[in-house]
């Protein structure tokens, strides 16, 4: 399902020169972000870890808007959408894949987070009652067929790996998060609300949320005073939130959710070098199927567009 902004609706099929520079600033900025997020949970509850990370990154994209001259006055109703991307973009999806971090492999991660592309397929049979076409279905059974060849040594044998099920749980409720955030985002563009000024309120009203969470909950808003954890926030708030998401939202508004989600076909490739290197990531037969599965599902959801 794709919501695209009038212009898109009279582009040519093919990829600019500028979405590919926007593809390219996507997956090397998030293909890093996995692994940096390892470094937030370990002694940081995941909301407080969420909260700060975008306190830094509201602050950015509000100057940023100011200083490009947009105007950041709107009615209640936009500020409505606002909050709608706060929830969806900025708070419930990076707290729910946080807690994945803590249990998975940040490749694993990142190869679930790359499944966007057919969520949205079947967020828009669910939603909107839009049927698939038969590529479009074979690219999702692939894409899910890769996740399960992946997990499946961690859920199989003599017992269920309670903390990997809980785990892929959190992060495909994350990745169900992220898609309808994309659908609120492409139609608030086509509304006319530039990327920037919907990023930076979206970011403020994920703040809040999760500050209002976090307290709720009790707790500690202390962080973990060590290189390696402020090192992890500034890039996560500045690379992969700001230049991210400013660069994603904008391929959103250009090309449509199902086919910007095609973006994170090289999320897995990047963060799974990462953790091979960095964490001692396993591979077996398995996983290597799954990983191709994963890839050739976004790559057929890409052409049944």
């Amino acid at each position: 399902m794709s919501v695209a902004s009038p212009a898109l609706q009279n582009r040519p099929a093919g990829f600019s020169t500028m979405d590919y520079g926007l593809y390219a600033a996507t997956v090397l900025a998030w293909g890093f972000s996995w692994i940096a997020m390892k470094g937030q949970v370990a002694t940081v509850a995941p909301e407080v870890s969420v909260f700060w990370r975008f306190v830094l990154a509201a602050a950015i994209m509000l100057a940023w808007a100011k200083v490009r001259g947009h105007n950041l006055a709107f009615p209640l109703k936009d500020h409505l959408r606002f909050a709608g991307l706060g929830a969806l973009l900025f708070s419930t999806n990076f707290t729910l894949f946080y807690y994945g971090a803590a249990l998975l492999p940040s490749g694993l991660l990142a190869v679930i987070f790359s499944t966007a592309s057919i969520f949205n397929l079947f967020l828009g049979l669910v939603l909107f009652g839009q049927r698939p076409n038969l590529l479009a279905l074979a690219a999702g059974v692939l894409g899910f067929a890769g996740i399960a060849l992946m997990f499946w040594p961690k859920l199989s044998g003599t017992g269920l790996n309670s903390g990997a099920a809980f785990g892929l749980a959190m992060c495909i409720g994350g990745t169900l998060s992220f898609c309808l955030g994309n659908m609120l985002s492409a139609d608030t563009q086509r509304r006319g609300i530039g990327v920037t000024p919907a990023t930076a309120w979206g970011m403020v009203y994920g703040m809040i949320f999760l500050g209002i969470v976090s307290a709720l909950r009790g707790q500690s808003f202390s962080v973990e005073w060590s290189l390696p954890y402020f090192g992890g926030l500034i890039y996560l708030a500045v690379v992969a939130s700001v230049i991210a998401f400013a660069s994603y939202l904008t391929l959103l508004g250009r090309i449509g959710s199902a086919r910007a989600g095609y973006a994170t076909v090289l999320f897995p490739v990047v963060a799974l070098t990462l953790s091979t290197i960095f964490e001692g990531y396993q591979w077996t037969p398995l996983a290597a199927a799954g990983l191709c599965c994963v890839l050739g599902g976004n790559m057929l959801m890409l052409r049944a567009r």
